[in-house]
This record gives structure tokens, C-alpha cells and sequence, in this order.
């Protein structure tokens, strides 16, 4: 082995494999596409400067698919959901789909068959008023 070469392996690292996380993207209905469109650029932007690779799936499930077919969630999508990483969920809901059938449909059973069971939103707590968050910290 030539010194060159030599001297070439010993200068190479070995490269890290880049992690590559498989994101389900739900548009959804309303603004919900517009909304998803814009967070995918920023989490694109954070996977670049950090150095993971994100794979994305959209899935088209919302009130004008349902519209179409009559169908909300079909038990394949919930299948191929169950193997991602994570879901990334715009809104959902349509003003010509009867309220309750699109929530129930995507959004519960979502939650029920994947383990989904909570939608945390910013809370704010009082004193004196019992919470189960009551003890918790950021």
C-alpha cells in the first residue's frame, strides 16, 4: 500500500449514518394544506442544519375526499399510519360534511386505534381548581 493511500484512510472518518424519519402528512381540509405546506418548509430547514433526513407521505383524508367516496379513514391508511414515525396533522373539517362524521372518522378513530389519546393545547391553570396537570412543569 502506497503511503498516499495510506495516509487517505487514515484522514477519512467514518460517516454516521443520517437518521430518516418517515412523516404521514395530513392535510386535511380548510387551511389545513396551506398551514402544513408552510411547517414543512421550517421542519425541512431544521432537518438540513441538524442533519436528519425527513421522508414524507401524504395521505388525502378530509371532507372532500369523503365527499367523493364516502369513506373517511380507510382501514389500509390506518395500517401504513400505524408505520410512521409520526403524523403530521393539518385540519379537519368541511362545511358541507355533517359535524361529527369527519372528527369521529379521521380524528378519534385515529387516536383509539393508534394510542393517540390526547390533543394538548396551552393550558392555562387557576389557583384553587383542580386539574390533573396541577403538579406538572414545563
Amino acid at each position: 500500500m502506497s503511503q498516499t493511500t495510506r495516509a487517505t484512510q487514515q484522514s477519512e472518518k467514518p460517516r454516521a449514518a443520517v437518521r430518516t424519519f418517515r412523516i404521514a402528512v395530513i392535510p386535511g381540509d380548510g387551511t389545513g394544506p396551506e398551514v402544513i405546506r408552510e411547517g414543512r418548509k421550517v421542519l425541512d430547514a431544521s432537518a438540513a442544519r441538524e442533519g436528519f433526513r425527513l421522508e414524507w407521505r401524504s395521505y388525502d383524508l378530509g371532507g372532500e375526499r369523503y365527499l367523493k367516496t364516502g369513506e373517511a379513514l380507510p382501514d389500509t391508511v390506518v395500517k401504513e399510519l400505524r408505520d410512521a414515525d409520526a403524523i403530521y396533522l393539518g385540519a379537519i373539517g368541511h362545511p358541507d360534511v355533517k359535524p361529527g362524521i369527519l372528527e369521529q372518522g379521521i380524528l378519534l378513530r385515529l387516536r383509539f386505534e393508534l394510542d393517540q389519546y390526547i390533543n394538548l393545547r396551552p393550558v392555562k391553570l387557576y389557583p384553587g381548581v383542580w386539574t390533573p396537570l396541577k403538579d406538572k412543569r414545563p
